[in-house]
């Protein structure tokens, strides 16, 4: 799929579609917004439409939907495990977005939930050992004392 702006008036219908559980956190992902569980994404936006992280039986279903399919985010074939990218015309029916977003998340809390990433050290500077011939050579062009 081509990289499509996450519209703004997308932004509250997820937010008002999500469950209620305090489980859920939600996070601003690639100028759009996605809701996790365990530290699992579940369900976010994606250019005009939403994605959800569903079980394999659900996902028969969804990709069913007219316009829907599996989510390949680079849109190189290598789509993300489980889930589905449901049809734009999904974000105008508020009550088909909450049925997914449940589905999605009964499905989710059922996965182990996600480590949390380790913070990468930056690597050391290594320092530049002291070019040890190029002093030689300054004190070697010392000129010679005069001698009076």
């Amino acid at each position: 799929m081509a990289w499509v702006k996450i519209p703004k008036e997308n932004h509250p219908t997820f937010h008002a579609c999500l469950p209620r559980d305090p489980r859920i956190t939600t996070i601003k992902m690639f100028g759009g917004v996605a809701a996790k569980v365990n530290r699992q994404m579940f369900a976010g936006l994606f250019g005009r439409g939403a994605i959800v992280k569903i079980s394999p039986a659900d996902q028969k279903i969804a990709l069913a939907l007219d316009g829907a399919e599996l989510f390949d985010p680079m849109g190189n074939g290598r789509v993300m495990h489980h889930t589905v990218l449901l049809p734009e015309s999904v974000m105008d029916e508020p009550e088909e977005l909450r049925k997914w977003f449940r589905k999605a998340l009964e499905h989710t809390v059922t996965l182990p939930p996600k480590k949390k990433a380790a913070m990468k050290k930056a690597p050391a500077m290594k320092k530049k050992p002291a070019k040890a011939a190029a002093v030689k050579k300054a004190v070697a062009k010392k000129p010679p004392e005069r001698r009076a």
